[in-house]
């Protein structure tokens, strides 16, 4: 009756990578220092002397974000007017920023491209003045996209070591940018305290790779200057000021009604380092420190408090289980009918569904698309409230445990009878046994509801009784997993 399963999944390394639902419907309060309502956190791109550019032995000239929107590429030449660009924030963007942050006393986060620092030794000495961090923002600024792993991670390796020469210290958060499919999975072999090469959330949050917890503390790609650079996006300072003003309203409004956030700050030296967009800047941190209880801390304090407040807490994962591990596991969930679970193994499953919610929503799928006769075997295999089963102690685990918690281990010989009339007169009529997520009711609404329910037509019964086998199966999955 039942098909074999397909076993076209045996792998659970071939499981969907992607996690779409995340923290879900609520997500942790940080608890950030001071119980603050909101961090703020500013990122100053240092990327001037490390983008494309045949001296830098590339092969064309840097084609991105700069005041020439839509340029290309010149394949082997300089472009003297976009290496110009670049200088610009080196030369005069970077001090403007540097003066406005230091004035105003919040400590901001740089993403250093390793290269650009080293073409930089007074800007880097300006940074760690000011007790600025530097995280690495890579070798060079140049797209990672169709990089072989290997040549990456040789990309990556002098990075670390060209930031450590350069500053002193080795880089404890990493942000590429351009990056490839690949990039996390090998900067997180590096140990790195955060990555940042993510856009998926308000909050940090932890992610498996290999045999490791990797923290990610997402950036930003919408509050960010960057879009000065882009075909739609800002075009007066007046504009970004409004965005941020109106991010920051949300956030610290969720902030103030328990749900504190984090707002990152994108900026780059040659695009708001500008005179005519640097005021609009000024203007949003004077309107986001005139608000009580807003933390404005750099990354790395960030990724320590998370790391300290949330660390990363080992859990039962469905989609990471072999076949074996995974009936054994969820087998009992349907009431004797492992073979729902046998076949959930091989659908598309991913980290959406290692939640009560997600695996239940993969396993009523089975059900739902199994025949009439199969969904009528998983009804069959439900004993008979208060019956004989009961009686001759042979419930499983789960059945009994519910039952009891129902009361219905623990009747008068007056409850038992009325049980027993009720129970043949509904078997009888349907032909299964009355199905009911007992954790939902009392004893005497049990009761109402086998008696209710017997008048109604077979085919109604059959649809309700199936919806009470996915809700019993809800409720099993809810006291093994999040």
């Amino acid at each position: 009756m039942r098909e074999p399963s397909s076993g076209k999944q045996s792998d659970p390394t071939d499981r969907y990578p992607r996690d779409m639902t995340g923290y879900g419907r609520i997500p942790p309060n940080p608890k950030w220092p001071g119980n603050a309502r909101l961090a703020v956190q500013f990122v100053i791109n240092y990327e001037e002397g490390g983008e494309n550019c045949v001296l830098h032995g590339d092969g064309a000239s840097e084609a991105f974000l700069s005041e020439i929107v839509g340029t290309a590429p010149w394949e082997g030449q300089r472009h003297w007017n976009m290496e110009s660009i670049y200088e610009y924030g080196a030369r005069a963007g970077f001090w403007r920023l540097h003066r406005l942050f230091t004035e105003v006393g919040i400590p901001v986060t740089v993403y250093g491209v390793a290269t650009a620092l080293a073409r930089g030794p007074e800007q880097v000495s300006a940074m760690q003045s000011a007790g600025w961090e530097i995280a690495s923002h890579g070798l060079k600024w140049i797209e990672y996209r169709d990089f072989d792993e290997r040549e990456e991670i040789r990309h990556i390796t002098d990075a670390i070591q060209l930031h450590t020469e350069v500053t002193g210290e080795r880089p404890r958060g990493w942000y590429t940018g351009r990056c490839s499919m690949n990039t996390v999975r090998l900067v997180a072999r590096e140990g790195m305290d955060y990555i940042a090469d993510s856009y998926a959330d308000d909050l940090p949050y932890w992610i498996r790779v290999g045999d490791r917890d990797q923290l990610i503390v997402p950036y930003t790609l919408d509050c960010n200057d960057m879009r000065f650079a882009t075909a739609q996006g800002f075009n007066a300072g007046d504009q970004f000021e409004r965005y941020l003003k109106d991010s920051f309203d949300v956030l610290y409004s969720e902030g103030c009604s328990g749900r504190p956030g984090m707002l990152s700050v994108g900026l780059h030296c040659r695009l708001v380092g500008r005179p005519g967009r640097v005021r609009a800047l000024q203007r949003f941190i004077e309107y986001a420190m005139g608000h009580e209880n807003v933390w404005f801390p750099r990354r790395i304090d960030i990724a320590a408090h998370w790391a300290e407040a949330h660390p990363p807490k080992p859990r039962t994962r469905p989609s990471e289980l072999d076949r074996g591990e995974f009936v054994a596991s969820f087998g009992g969930v349907f009431e004797r009918s492992p073979w729902i679970v046998e076949r959930a193994y091989d659908l598309e499953l991913g980290p959406a569904h290692d939640t009560a919610t997600g695996l239940h929503n993969a396993l009523c799928r089975v059900f739902r698309r199994a025949n009439r006769d199969e969904r009528l075997e998983v009804l069959l295999s439900h004993p008979d409230l208060a019956g004989k089963l009961a009686s001759a102690q042979r419930l499983t685990d789960e059945s009994a445990r519910e039952q009891a918690g129902a009361g219905l281990d623990a009747l008068t010989d007056r409850e038992r009878a009325e049980f027993t009339e009720l129970n043949t007169a509904y078997t009888g009529k349907h032909g299964f046994p009355f199905i009911i997520a007992v954790r939902d009711h009392d004893k005497a609404q049990i009761l109402a509801e086998l008696s209710a329910r017997t008048e109604n037509q077979t085919d109604t019964e059959f649809r309700e009784a199936c919806r009470q086998v996915e809700r019993i199966a809800e409720l099993r999955l809810r006291d093994l997993l999040p």
